[in-house]
């Protein structure tokens, strides 16, 4: 019964028949002579067949058989599409990541068939590198059965597969983000930081990554990467138009940042970001839901909007008060600094150094520098807290 249930396993998707010899039993239950060929696959393949015929089992132990993983899929989504192009798509979300996921070069990708003839493993075409850990198969009907790597490379059906199967992964896992926060943070601390590649590499589906990813803030005292970007932009204070953020070398850094001061004392979320890749996507997401991305290190920084017109006279008269202390201090700095200025924002620490809006940021700098590339010399402005008791 062993052999009969291995070979049923692994061959129930193959499309020729595999019988096995079995002898026939008298009244006893004993056994005869006698025996005949008993089929015991299906010989079909299994993504061929309705969806309402496979059982959740089957998928299962479909995908370890296609991913050689031990672990049961997060969540998967079988397809079958006829138009413009006609194919079947079984794509898989893996429950833990591969030990050298973040290496890109890392071997990847679909299987791919056509005509349900097996031709390649690790298709990369038809998934992009920050859905990497995708796991699954694709059956065209309109690619030609001599296909290589190359041809698939510039080919018009596989870049719209490619398309179609990457918004169908992004789809599944706004699924279940809705409806399985539980499973889904567990998705998110193994392929989160691949799934942050995203924003650079696909600037069509930009939006909808944003969507998914998860960040730490100042809402949740916790270093666990909860929050969405939609969440945070519905509890945004009234007159707030932009996503407030700061990056930094771990969550203890971030969380105890002089920069947050102010904005605690105003009620005002800032999403804390501390993985290294941070720094780095925030160079291509500027944007969420039509709101802009504001670093809270960078020197363009304003919160006037949210200061009462007598406060903001107060400050412009500390500012007078205290302008030759700002001129000494630059003097004495010179050039090491770029400006030194007076600044609001701080309560309880007595200075601070921000970059230019557009210069490079001391994050994205340390990651250059650990990269072995060359850093250009960033010059900072040193900002005085005049609000403290001198």
């Amino acid at each position: 019964m062993a052999l009969r249930d291995v070979i049923s396993k692994y061959s129930d998707h193959i499309g020729i028949p595999v019988s096995i010899w079995t002898l026939e039993r008298d009244e006893e239950g004993k056994e005869t002579d006698q025996g005949k060929w008993e089929q015991i696959n299906k010989a079909q393949a299994l993504w061929t067949r309705n969806k309402s015929d496979i059982k959740d089992e089957e998928y299962q132990e479909f995908y370890k058989h296609v991913s050689h993983d031990f672990a049961d899929p997060l969540v998967w989504s079988h397809n079958r599409v006829e138009g413009k192009n006609d194919y079947t798509s079984l794509l898989y979300i893996p429950a833990k990541a591969p030990w050298d996921m973040m290496n890109r070069d890392h071997k990847s990708g679909l299987k791919l068939y056509v005509q349900r003839v097996f031709i390649m493993d690790d298709a990369e075409q038809f998934m992009p590198s920050y859905l990497r850990f995708v796991r699954g198969l694709i059956d065209s009907n309109d690619l030609p059965l001599n296909v290589s790597r190359e041809i698939l490379q510039d080919n018009k059906v596989t870049q719209s597969l490619r398309g179609a199967c990457t918004k169908r992964v992004l789809t599944m896992l706004e699924r279940m983000a809705k409806n399985d926060e539980e499973k889904y943070q567990s998705f998110w601390k193994e392929f989160g930081l691949v799934l942050k590649e995203g924003p650079a590499e696909d600037m069509a589906n930009k939006e909808k990554v944003a969507g998914l990813l998860r960040f730490a803030s100042t809402e949740v005292d916790s270093a666990e990467q909860t929050i969405s970007l939609a969440s945070y932009v519905e509890r945004m204070k009234e007159g707030q138009d932009k996503i407030y953020y700061l990056t930094a070398d771990s969550y203890a850094a971030a969380k105890n940042s002089p920069h947050l001061e102010q904005f605690k004392a105003k009620g005002i979320e800032v999403v804390l970001m501390y993985d290294r890749i941070d720094e780095w996507l925030m160079n291509y997401l500027t944007e969420f839901d039509g709101k802009q991305f504001q670093s809270i290190t960078k020197a363009g920084l304003d919160l006037s909007k949210f200061e009462g017109e007598e406060e903001k006279e107060k400050q412009k008269e500390t500012e007078e008060e205290f302008k030759s202390v700002v001129e000494r201090t630059q003097t004495y700095l010179g050039e090491r600094v770029k400006e030194v200025r007076t600044t609001f924002k701080l309560a309880n620490t007595p200075a601070v150094v921000v970059t230019d809006d557009f210069e490079m940021g001391t994050q994205m700098a340390k990651l250059l520098e650990a990269a072995g590339q060359e850093v250009p010399e960033v010059k900072y402005i040193f900002e005085i807290n005049l609000s403290m008791s001198w």
